[in-house]
């Protein structure tokens, strides 16, 4: 691109927007994503609502995202912890795009007064909510319940009763499965899975698993239902933390030996047209924490990462794999870091080759176990995530998150400083900036407040090379220099000014001529 020669008449207000609109079309240009696509959300948290407690659960249906965990109020975004507050009990219900609380409150109580598992309908018309209560409102409950979207009531007719905690729901136009801690679902032996008819009659399907189950995912038109958690037997076989049920019968489709070491569970399930991916969480030595994506029709790996952190949740969305966990070992991932002694919490891959994306949204651990973020859910182009935390991106945010396609944040500013000078040139030196969704930037540098160079790189918050840069000034004069460094949608300020002296000989030269004197003046005092 070629920017033409100014005349040496004043700038019309027209031409000075037409000259800043060239300029951040240049820089747009300049600082294009290096991480091979595709296109990633923004990092830039939204305005959301908190939280004053921990998010199990998220779930989406008709433009609404349903929250679920164990809370008993919702603060507005910004307010601190205590202040504010608007009662809900473990449940509450949000606009996705706009984040709007909406009236829909339920108060989940009783038991362990918590809402570990929620999913919609395929319709939408319904939400069924699992976890570990006897009441919801002022109707009875046993652990489960369906709810009417439209008017946020109890489903009258569905009354299941389960024995213990449910912790993952799937949904199918034949029937709702439900996972957990449980071994009898309304009066019949169900060894933690179980399929349930939408009216709430206990079917048939029927599978003998040794320990919790913590993940469902249907894919019908393969016949198969993915089962995840923390067993090591399924129907008397050994089948390690993931199998594949007949969705009718229970019966084990597929098992997926040496995909998990012993001590390690899957914690969540997700697909998109072609493909199915799972996130693990493992304890002790020769774990496995990363994700798997693997073949929808034949059941095959596709890939698995090596990162060291447990995945509490995944999700597909544009041919990006986003997920929750507490990474703090990418190193032998493409595109992955170092172990630094700190974790990255939020992720994102390319669903093709498991490559980490320049997306780097962060939380901090917070409450309970300290894992971050727990779960994610994608309802009108927003990523939801809720958890433990009680930052984003460092600032106070607690339990809940979103994000969009608007990127709003501007990098931080580097401080120049002085390489080196000499007659004619001057280098200045700054360490690259970072942003959390862009991986190039562009660095503007001002001499008197004039742009005079543009110098562009990619760096992550893992890798800040030193950069430089030698201007050409004549000898002797007397110069400011500040720099601004742009992602191509968003400028941070100008960092403070430095002051530089150009020298008028060479150092050696004033050196030679400094001790010339000295000398000259020394025999003149003999």
């Amino acid at each position: 691109m070629h920017l033409r020669k100014l005349r040496s008449k004043p700038v019309t207000r027209v031409a000075a927007i037409a000259l800043v609109c060239t300029t951040a079309l240049l820089d747009a240009s300049l600082a294009a994503a290096a991480d091979g696509g595709p296109k990633t959300l923004a990092a830039d948290a939204l305005p959301t609502w908190q939280t004053e407690g921990i998010v199990w659960s998220l779930a989406a249906a008709n433009g609404v995202v349903y929250v679920g965990g164990t809370f008993d109020a919702v603060r507005p975004p910004g307010a601190a912890p205590g202040q504010r507050l608007v009662a809900r009990r473990n449940f509450a219900a949000f606009d996705a795009a706009t984040g709007k609380l909406l009236p829909c409150a339920p108060a989940f109580t009783g038991h362990h007064h918590t809402v570990r598992a929620m999913k919609a309908s395929a319709d939408g018309r319904v939400l069924y909510v699992g976890g570990s209560f006897d009441s919801v409102g002022s109707a009875k409950a046993a652990n489960v319940v369906a709810i009417n979207t439209a008017d946020c009531s109890v489903r009258k007719e569905f009354k299941p009763t389960v024995s213990s905690t449910v912790r993952a729901i799937e949904t199918t136009g034949r029937a709702i499965y439900l996972g957990g801690d449980f071994g009898r679902v309304s009066g019949q032996a169900r060894s933690r899975v179980a399929a349930l008819s939408p009216k709430g009659a206990v079917l048939p399907f029927k599978a003998d698993i040794d320990q919790p189950v913590r993940a469902l995912s249907a894919a019908l038109p393969h016949g198969r239902l993915f089962v995840g958690g923390d067993f090591e037997q399924v129907n008397g076989q050994t089948a390690r933390s993931l199998v594949a049920l007949n969705p009718v019968t229970g019966g084990t489709v597929l098992t997926y030996p040496g995909w998990f070491p012993t001590q390690s569970s899957v914690k969540t399930i997700a697909q998109d047209n072609t493909r199915f991916f799972v996130g693990a969480e493992g304890h002790g030595p020769g774990i496995y924490d990363g994700r798997i994506a693997g073949r929808l029709a034949n059941g095959t790996m596709m890939w698995n990462d090596t990162c060291r952190g447990a995945t509490q949740s995944v999700v597909p969305f544009r041919g990006v794999l986003y997920s929750a966990s507490h990474a703090h070992d990418c190193n032998e991932t493409p595109g992955g870091f170092p172990d630094r002694g700190d974790r990255q919490h939020f992720l994102a891959q390319r669903v093709e080759d498991r490559r980490i994306l320049h997306w780097f949204p962060d939380t901090n651990g917070g409450l309970g176990e300290q894992v971050g973020p727990r779960t994610l859910v994608v309802s009108r182009g927003f990523l939801w995530a809720g958890g433990e935390f009680t930052e984003v991106n460092g600032r106070t945010q607690q339990g809940l998150t979103r994000f969009g396609d608007k990127d709003t944040g501007a990098p931080e500013v580097p401080a120049l400083s002085l390489a080196s000078t000499e007659p004619g040139k001057v280098t200045l030196a700054w360490r690259a900036a970072w942003d959390r969704d862009d991986a190039s930037l562009t660095y503007r540098i001002y001499r008197d407040g004039k742009l005079v160079a543009r110098r562009t790189k990619s760096s992550t918050f893992w890798d800040r090379p030193k950069m430089t840069w030698t201007d050409s000034v004549p000898a002797g004069s007397r110069h400011r220099y500040a720099i601004e460094v742009t992602d191509g949608s968003n400028t941070s300020a100008k960092s403070r000014s430095l002051a530089v002296s150009v020298p008028k000989k060479p150092a050696a030269q004033t050196a030679a001529a400094s001790a010339e004197t000295e000398q000259r003046a020394a025999g003149e005092s003999r």
